[in-house]
């Protein structure tokens, strides 16, 4: 099950190796093992004595909230960082001193981060065989070997990428697989994997789960670091996990269930039950019948009621985004009639669906959910502008500022100042500050498109314990999600779409979560 049920509780602590903490149960020597590694940043400790093994050709996870030091440990274990004295780093049972990335490289430790850090108008091949082509001094490029070792490296992977094509141009799940060859043109022997199917469907995530275990039938040591416990349990047979900047223990995946996962990690346990909202007296909000546009959904007729959570899930390419777009006035339908609190809409545009009391969370939170470079007060009153114009049609300063404090208090958003870029918080604050944007806009209808993704379990309950809040305030939501459990524990109805089409409606505890999951994996 998916930690996503909005109640938690501290959970009593356990013995942290009573769940066979620190086992390798492979009898082999460690490719790289760390023990008493710390880090402090002007006197706040970042890692306190962490341990850290992993084993050649394993897939390992390294788990843990937000903040619990996973990128900080990454960073010494690449020589970005230097541990504080008395830490042990052993690799291949060889002392490592003086650690710098370079000499990372050189070990092979290669490091794929949620960005990718590739070259967006370089081509496939230039990204993949970069490095091959750094050196002291300026020398002139090999096209042809370079194309020859990027065709090798795809090859090995199984993929197929037209060499000449730009990067720009590449979707993510291709981008995450330039990247990866680029780790193995470097001879990598092993490969941090910092949330790569973030931003993935299920089909993308199951091509690249794919490629990393063939990369550890080669020998490759992969240590995968994801929010969505599923693919963790699925892909890795260890799991180490770390806990405001402590080291809680190595566990083995076989037997472990995401309850006890999240429970390691967050030191809390989760409540999971299916919503019991009785909505039989409850207006409809939203009304669409017979909604359609070609070659995106077809013929959709649904309702949503007020204060009811509807579920909407699917396979890659069922056409939930698309039908979210067309409902925020994004794209504009062929047929059908949609009506909002018994007003039918006719939408030319995101500005009348705001001006209607529609508001759209987008699957897409960096790209077009925030700007980034912008502050976090900037970002929170970026759809509400117009209401804090003054009689000179200027903003004015208090409102602007009252706005920002109380959602930012409503949502209990953790920020320094709302000065701060909004970049310098967390996946789950960034999405907090997401929701607070929308919800200035005293919307009718939220409409939520994976509304989770890039967040860790504990945020997760945070997020969805506000949205169980608007909801029982009375607002109408729509919650679009790939990941079954999400919809089944949080919404009161749920629709299976498939190919453009409605194809199933099912009410979770009258359905089993096994039977969903069977329905749309069929």
């Amino acid at each position: 099950m998916n930690p996503s049920a909005s109640t938690a509780r501290l959970a009593p602590e356990r013995d942290r190796t009573s769940d066979a903490a620190l086992v390798s149960g492979t009898g082999r020597a460690a490719l790289l093992k760390l023990d008493n590694i710390s880090k402090v940043f002007g006197g706040v400790k970042a890692l306190q004595a962490v341990k850290f093994e992993v084993m050649p050709g394993e897939v390992l996870c390294l788990a843990g909230e937000n903040g619990c030091g996973k990128s900080t440990l990454i960073k010494v274990i690449s020589g970005v960082y230097q541990p504080e004295p008395d830490a042990v780093m052993l690799m291949d049972g060889q002392s490592i001193e003086g650690l710098d990335p370079a000499k990372a490289r050189e070990l092979g430790i290669q490091v794929i981060w949620q960005d990718l850090a590739l070259f967006p108008e370089m081509t496939v091949a230039e990204n993949i065989a970069f490095e091959q082509n750094l050196g002291p001094r300026p020398r002139l490029v090999n096209y042809r070997q370079m194309k020859i070792a990027a065709r090798r490296i795809l090859e090995r992977l199984g993929v197929d990428i037209d060499l000449n094509r730009s990067v720009r141009s590449l979707s993510i799940a291709q981008r995450q697989v330039v990247a990866i060859a680029r780790a193995l043109v470097a001879e990598a022997r092993l490969v941090f994997m910092d949330e790569p199917t973030a931003s993935l469907s299920h089909a993308e995530t199951e091509a690249l789960l794919k490629i990393v275990r063939r990369l550890s039938a080669d020998g490759i040591a992969v240590v995968f670091v994801s929010h969505r416990l599923a693919e963790v349990l699925d892909v890795c047979t260890r799991v180490t996990v770390l806990r405001d900047g402590q080291f809680v223990g190595t566990f083995p995946t076989a037997g472990m269930t995401q309850t006890r996962l999240t429970e390691l990690m967050t030191g809390r346990t989760f409540d999971y039950a299916v919503r019991t909202t009785d909505l039989s007296a409850a207006p409809v909000v939203l009304q669409v019948e017979g909604l359609s546009r070609r070659g995106e959904y077809d013929s959709l007729s649904f309702s949503v009621k007020r204060g009811e959570i509807l579920g909407v899930t699917g396979r890659l390419g069922a056409g939930r985004t698309e039908l979210a777009l067309s409902l925020f006035g994004m794209t504009r339908p062929d047929a059908g009639v949609i009506t909002l609190d018994g007003k039918p809409l006719s939408l030319r545009g995101n500005r009348d669906a705001i001006r209607a009391g529609i508001a759209y969370v987008s699957e897409d939170r960096l790209q077009l959910g925030l700007v980034q470079q912008q502050s976090i007060g900037d970002n929170t009153v970026a759809a509400v502008l117009d209401d804090l114009l003054d009689a000179a049609h200027l903003i004015a300063p208090g409102k602007r500022d009252d706005l920002i404090r109380g959602w930012i208090g409503k949502l209990a958003v953790k920020i320094g100042t709302p000065d701060d870029a909004v970049s310098t918080l967390s996946g789950g604050n960034q999405q907090r500050i997401v929701l607070a944007k929308w919800l200035a806009t005293n919307p009718k209808l939220l409409i939520l498109d994976s509304p989770t993704v890039g967040v860790d379990v504990g945020a997760r309950a945070g997020i969805f314990a506000i949205i169980h809040t608007l909801a029982e305030q009375g607002m109408a939501i729509l919650l679009i999600s790939d990941e079954i459990p999400e919809v089944y524990f949080n919404a009161d109805r749920i629709l299976h779409m498939r190919n453009g089409r409605f194809v199933a409606q099912y009410v979770p505890g009258a359905t089993t979560i096994e039977q969903i999951e069977r329905d749309i994996h069929a």
